[in-house]
């Protein structure tokens, strides 16, 4: 039996959702498939629930810093197994949540997994679904290394379902999902190695930005390896052993859990996209500046099931509502990056917005770079701030910012300040003559530009 929609949308995590939004809101008719459970990987597996582990660091990292305020505390000690469910709190009911939202207003959802069988047309547990457009908001999956042993690796969605902490436990891939893990689990107890190939962790973000995180990521007690190469992963009686090269040296890791820090890759592989028309270079699909395929103009793509933007739910939702508007309303619409925000969720947290240096001399520019180490500034040393650092780039021919890199400090809710400036065009002397709430962390805002 064949079923036909004005549009299909396949997958309902922020993308498929903002899509869908916005056909429904045009009027018409859409069919939403869903491989996994519904709602997508930041409500149910990603973004939501690793805050609540998060903020548990960032309590105790609060408590741990007590005594620089004269409070003396004792016995504290987290009780891991009611903290993961607590997070899990967070999550039950969440599906049925989004599930009743899209068949509350009209819309049509389909469990299982969706398989192109033409240009306009999947298959889905042998019914046939077909639509005028289509838009894959399928999202991504974990990362796979050609690893002897790969398969022993576990990911972040089994850290938080994790009802036992583990002792030691060892990240292979030192990305935002290696660091932000081992800060949770560092504080709640166990001994945690990153080992990164790379020569940074973190390589796409601010190199000074990430050394003032990496260093104080190091004095918590995480060990980070990087220009390693682990050779294997195997199991013995009471552990896995992670064998590694590190510089000349062969070095063999016990680990009660091997986690896959390689960061995620576009869940596009089991579409079979040549079916479909869809051009694709090893799952990243081909599209033009309308986040359309290049081979297959019925067909958009948008969230993580890009390989070429980031991988943010905020963007996610944002290519969403773009590419629904282009399918559904003919629209030329675009996206733009470049005021874009991000952070990673250590405690403290680092974040950034625009360009870093050596995009900035790429894109021609000759920016005045201003750098701060906080720690001595009166706002940080109030709170005992161990991390509190900013890099901003200015265009000294227009005073605006290009760019804001930031460690500690506020750095996740600051960074929003650098984003509506860089929006709306206020130059660095905008900022720096602003009258702010005094004493805030904003506040100091005006003298970093």
């Amino acid at each position: 039996m064949t079923h036909h929609s004005d549009l299909l949308v396949l997958g309902t995590g922020n993308a498929g959702m903002a899509a869908a939004g916005i056909a429904h809101r045009e009027g018409k008719s859409v069919t939403l498939v869903e491989s996994r459970d519904v709602g997508g990987t930041c409500a149910i597996r990603g973004c939501v629930p690793k805050k609540v582990l998060v903020a548990a660091a960032a309590s105790l990292d609060v408590i741990a810093r007590a005594g620089e305020h004269a409070i003396t505390t004792g016995g504290v000690q987290l009780d891991w197994p009611a903290l993961i469910r607590r997070e899990r709190t967070f999550v039950d009911g969440v599906p049925d949540m989004f599930k009743s939202s899209i068949l509350n207003r009209g819309m049509t959802l389909v469990t299982g997994k969706a398989v192109f069988i033409g240009p306009n047309a999947v298959e889905v547990e042998g019914e046939t679904y077909t639509a005028d457009k289509i838009v894959i908001a399928t999202g991504s999956e974990p990362a796979t290394l050609p690893i002897k042993g790969w398969a022993h690796t576990v990911t972040s969605d089994d850290l938080l379902t994790l009802e036992t902490l583990p002792d030691e436990v060892v990240f292979i891939g030192g990305g935002v999902i290696a660091l932000e893990f081992a800060h949770v689990l560092i504080r709640a107890g166990a001994r945690v190695t990153i080992l990164e190939a790379a020569p940074r962790v973190l390589p796409r973000l601010d190199p000074d930005m990430v050394d003032t995180l990496v260093d104080y990521t190091r004095s918590l007690g995480v060990t980070i390896h990087t220009g390693v190469t682990v050779q294997s992963i195997e199991r013995d009686d009471e552990a896995f052993v992670v064998e590694t090269v590190i510089g000349d040296e062969t070095i063999s890791l016990n680990a009660d859990l091997v986690v896959n820090g390689a960061g995620r890759r576009p869940a596009v592989e089991a579409l079979d996209l040549e079916a479909g028309d869809i051009k694709a270079d090893r799952g990243r699909i081909e599209v033009d500046a309308n986040l359309r395929s290049v081979s297959n103009p019925s067909v958009y793509v948008a969230g993580d099931a890009l390989a070429t933007s980031p991988q943010l739910s905020p963007v996610a939702s944002y290519e969403g509502r773009i590419a629904g508007e282009n399918a559904i309303m003919g629209a030329d619409a675009t996206p733009d990056y470049s005021t874009i925000p991000s952070a990673v969720y250590t405690v403290p947290a680092i974040a950034s917005v625009g360009l870093d240096e050596a995009a900035a001399k790429a894109a021609g520019y000759d920016p005045v770079v201003k750098v701060n180490d906080l720690r001595d500034w009166r706002s940080a040393k109030t709170y005992a701030e161990a991390v509190a650092f900013a890099k901003v780039l200015i265009d000294p021919d227009t005073g605006l910012i290009l760019g804001a890199h930031l460690a500690g400090h506020g750095a996740e809710e600051v960074i929003h300040l650098f984003t509506l400036a860089m929006k709306t065009d206020l130059t660095a002397t905008d900022l720096a003559t602003m009258t702010y709430a005094y004493p805030t962390f904003s506040s100091d805002l005006k003298f970093l530009v």
